[in-house]
């Protein structure tokens, strides 16, 4: 103590400087150093714990797998290293070991799941690399020196991580690694490849059965001789030839001109027999098929063998007797990339259409755009026109008539189809749309020239008085089409009734016929509202006629009547009055003045009318005013028609017996009683009170009535006498003249409408086995189509360029949509008879790609690679092996054969096997016993073989209380 007193006292300096120089011994060398590195960053992670990780900068390498990785970089001397840390976060109890995602030594060596004292170490395992070109350690020394660090490491960690180190070339995926199982063994592994040059005997299973037994059995003798029991799993893969490979050799390729002329596919003969011959929009174009191939695996589960003649027996199995097989598609990148040229389909041409709309904005004229010196400055000037040819194959197969063409609404169509303000998919002008989006490249150029020549074909027709192909020439005019095809079929009509007038008339000898503008076989009834303005329908009003000689009265009976068309009156006093034009006795009406029967006229057809004249008669009655009835006014000329027809029927009729046959609401009794009175009189034979007691209503009585004044004024004129109310030369040139005079946007709008509608439903009629996902999908495009047209859709239209950019994304939506019906029609075409099947891998494709389609998402963003397998039943196997054809001697296929476990001549791509033996640590080779007391059985061997007959992977895992 005293020593200690004298000794001199230090300052708090010095004792700072004396700590700083302290070196501890177990930090002595480099390599320790290096040891205490490694151990720093795995206890960091060992406390981080997995969430912690996560919300930090663990990298996702699978999510359906829950795989992640985190890493460190570490230096080691003059090198540098890069540790990494893969760590899963699902536990799923059981390890998958054929599962295609998981990491190469998961599948080598099993480490997704080890059974270490009854705990579960779920993927985690280090894997510590050169940072280097190669990535691999080449110098063997170094390769166990660093094993050996991070084993060290991991075990002051307490942590039963197992650690591996990539070793020789990159190419032969080659590792050493270790793992400490605690205080009573280890597991040592050791993987490589064979690149070439497999020697015969490994390619069958029974001398892989063979090379693992040797692993344990330390003997010269031959090992086919003795029983081994080892438990054996396998999984066999096999791939179908790309489709559009099959027999290319046997196939002569178009001309180069053919697909450089610019003209619809549908004018054009496929060389090649393509996979959707069959599908709607085949006409059209070719797509590529999505499903580039199949992938179908036969698995066999854990099988316990004895011999190697088990496993040559197994060799020679039909894969169709495996325990379990599963199916999944290869399919093609496109479905998640936009087009940008790379696929061509209605969505990219409906993209052109769109850009066409946009330009069409510069000019007033159509003609504007056909030379290449006038139009605006902005259209390109590689805007190229179809040479002439192209155009007439075009116009020949658009003016061709088609027999037995279903027009208007088709039972294939959409339902919500008939919201989009378009022309129907069959009708001249729905054809002409589509057309245009392969005519040249869809640019407003070709697009003016091909609309030029399309209206001058359409004159044709007219001054030729031919039928205008795929329109109807008669039935009323759809209002809910686009105008144009208004037009086109106002202008079929004309046509027909022009044609009928020159067959009109009559020949000598020959009895004269009804006009065309008469209503000869059906009487529509028509009542005229003074009040509202309206057309309606009323069970008093005129009824139809089946025939000329059966009339309802106003009552609805019905009586038969022999008639002319021009007869005497019987009465004397009357014969100088001719009747003329009548369809028959209405019943048991009669005339209030002469009480002759009331004979109903025939009467001329009521006018067609397009869109814009119904618009035109409106805007004239808001003109007048009040000073006419709004009815009166607007339906003039068919009421002074009918009025004068029914004088013509009826020579002693007055203005009440018009009204009580063509509007009875207008007829009031005065008594109720009396009336039904005097009916059931009639019934009974006795005599009808006459005349009947009634009065015109108040609206028909007014003084100024206008029915009454065209009643005064409208001459005793037969329907077949009468001037027509639609003269079919006006409004046949007033059509032909707004199809001349179409400004270019009132055109693109048109077709831009027009054209989604029919691509839509030329989709819609694709089979697909009635997928109800893709039922609602197409059900919801149809929705969003017509919400987004509807800016097109009003008149004197400013496109803007917000309504543009919405065109633009809705064909994003619809190339979506057309790659999933693609999809589905391809799955069909190969599982039509595999129901389940074709919906479940509809279904896994559907939820996989459908939220990142029209994402943006990048490669990286995204996992790109479809995985999902669905497993086969047992009655479904013949059908999915139906799909290896046998191979031909035109595909690139091997001559020889090597493997067994051929599947309709087709051998295995790659076969997976994993042998594994259970057993006591004493009966391990490996120096020293289990621990006394210490009766776990475990795995002690574990192989992995993979491969085929050009390379071959092994790993082993072994386990020994070293």
């Amino acid at each position: 103590m005293a020593s200690t007193s004298k000794m001199p006292s230090t300052s708090e300096d010095d004792l700072e400087e004396e700590f700083e120089h302290f070196d501890d011994f177990t930090l002595a060398s480099s390599w320790e150093r290096f040891i205490s590195e490694i151990e720093a960053v795995c206890r960091k992670w060992l406390a981080d714990g997995t969430k912690n990780l996560l919300k930090k900068d663990a990298i996702c390498l699978n999510i359906s797998e829950g795989l992640y990785k985190v890493k460190a970089d570490l230096k080691y001397e003059m090198k540098s290293y890069c540790m990494e840390y893969y760590f899963g976060t699902l536990n799923d109890g059981k390890g998958k070991d054929w599962s295609c995602v998981l990491h190469d030594l998961q599948l080598f060596f099993g480490v997704n799941e080890f059974l270490v004292s009854l705990s579960l170490i779920k993927k985690k395992f280090l894997v510590i690399a050169p940072q280097s070109a190669s990535g691999v350690v080449l110098d063997g020394p170094e390769a166990s020196k660093l094993l050996s660090a991070v084993a060290i490491a991991l075990s002051n960690c307490s942590s039963l991580w197992p650690a591996f180190v990539p070793v020789h070339d990159p190419s032969r995926k080659a590792y050493i690694g270790i793992q400490n199982m605690g205080t009573l063994f280890t597991r040592r592994f050791e993987a490589d490849r064979i690149g070439s040059q497999v020697p015969v005997k490994l390619m069958h299973l029974e001398g892989l059965y063979e090379l693992f037994v040797s692993k344990f059995a330390f003997s010269n003798e031959d090992l086919s001789t003795h029983l081994f029991e080892v438990s054996f799993k396998m999984k066999l893969t096999y791939c179908t030839l790309p489709y559009d490979e099959d027999d290319d050799d046997d196939v002569q390729e178009p001309e180069a001109g053919s697909t450089e002329s610019g003209g619809s596919p549908k004018s054009n003969h496929h060389n090649k027999s393509q996979w959707d011959d069959d599908c709607p929009w085949s006409e059209w174009y070719s797509s590529e098929d999505p499903v580039r191939g199949f992938e179908l695996i036969a698995v066999w589960s854990e099988k316990a063998f004895e011999s190697s003649l088990d496993m040559a027996e197994l060799e020679n199995a039909s894969p169709l007797e495996a325990d379990d097989w599963l199916i999944f598609p290869c399919l093609s990148e496109t479905l998640t990339e936009d087009s940008d040229g790379k696929r061509i389909g209605f969505a990219s041409q409906l993209r052109l259409l769109v850009d066409a709309l946009e330009m069409s904005m510069e000019a007033k004229f159509i003609e504007d755009f056909v030379s290449e010196h006038s139009g605006p400055e902005t259209l390109k000037s590689s805007a190229v026109i179809p040479p002439p040819t192209v155009l007439d194959r075009v116009l020949k197969d658009l003016f061709h008539e088609v027999e037995g063409l279903q027009l208007g609404f088709s039972d294939g169509d959409h339902k919500n189809s008939r919201t989009i303000k378009g022309a129907p998919l069959e009708s001249l002008f729905g054809q002409f749309c589509l057309h245009a989006l392969w005519f040249g490249d869809c640019n407003i150029r070709a697009i003016a020239v091909f609309w030029i020549e399309f209206v001058r074909e359409v004159r044709w027709c007219w001054e030729e008085s031919q039928p205008v192909p795929r329109m109807p020439s008669n039935c009323v005019i759809d209002l809910s089409t686009c105008l144009i095809n208004q037009k086109l079929h106002m202008l079929s009509i004309c046509i027909n009734k022009k044609r009928q007038q020159e067959q009109e008339s009559p020949k000598c000898g020959e009895q004269k016929k009804f006009p065309s503008h008469v209503k000869e076989e059906t009487q529509v009834k028509r009542c005229l509202s003074p009040r509202d303005g309206k057309t309606q329908t009323s069970s008093g009003e005129r009824e139809s006629l089946s025939r000329p000689d059966v009339v309802k009265d106003s009552v609805g009976h019905i009586s038969n009547s022999g008639h002319s068309d021009t007869v005497k009156l019987g009465d004397a006093k009357h014969s100088a009055c001719i009747r003329r034009g009548s369809a028959g006795v209405v019943g048991s009406m009669m005339l209030l003045k002469s009480q002759q029967n009331m004979h109903a006229p025939f009467t001329q057809e009521p006018p067609v009318m397009t869109e814009d004249m119904h618009e035109e008669r409106l805007q004239a009655v808001e003109a007048l005013g009040d000073s006419f009835s709004f009815s009166a006014q607007l339906e003039k000329d068919i009421l002074s028609s009918d009025m004068s027809a029914f004088k013509a029927a009826n020579p002693d009729a007055v203005f009440e017996d018009f009204i009580r046959w063509h509007s009875p609401r207008d007829w009031e009794n005065n008594d109720n009683m009396d009336s039904g009175a005097s009916h059931d009189n009639a019934i009974k034979g006795l005599t009808v009170e006459w005349p009947p007691r009634g009065k015109l209503s108040e609206r028909m009585s007014e003084f100024g009535n206008s029915w009454r004044k065209i009643w005064n004024e409208a001459p005793p004129l037969p329907a077949s006498e009468q001037k027509p109310l639609l003269d079919p030369n006006r409004e046949g040139e007033k059509v032909l003249h707004y199809l001349e005079t179409l400004r270019p946007c009132q055109l693109l709008e048109q077709m831009v409408c027009t054209a989604f509608r029919a691509a839509a439903d030329t989709l819609n009629r694709t089979t697909f086995g009635g997928l109800k996902q893709l039922t609602t999908k197409i059900g919801q495009l149809n929705l969003t189509m017509a919400a987004t047209l509807r800016c097109l859709q009003t008149s004197n239209l400013s496109i803007d360029t917000e309504d543009i950019q919405d065109l633009k994304r809705l064909c994003a939506i619809f190339e979506h949509v057309e790659k999933l019906i693609t999809l589905a029609a391809s799955f069909y075409i190969k599982f039509m008879n595999a129901p389940r099947l074709l919906e479940s891998i509809f279904n896994d494709c559907y939820n996989f790609y459908a939220p990142r389609m029209g994402t943006g998402s990048t490669a990286s963003e995204v996992k790109k690679d479809f995985e999902k397998k669905q497993k086969v039943g047992r009655r479904e196997r013949e059908i999915a092996a139906s799909m290896l054809t046998t191979p031909t001697a035109n595909q690139s296929w091997r001559k020889v054969l090597s493997m067994g476990n051929l599947l309709n001549g087709h051998e295995p791509t790659l076969r997976e096997i994993i042998f594994t033996k259970h057993g006591h640590l004493s009966e391990n080779y490996y120096g020293g016993h289990a621990p006394r007391g210490y009766q776990h059985e475990l795995e002690t061997y574990r192989m992995y073989i993979s491969g085929t007959s050009n390379y071959l992977s092994v790993a082993l895992a072994v386990a020994s209380c070293d």
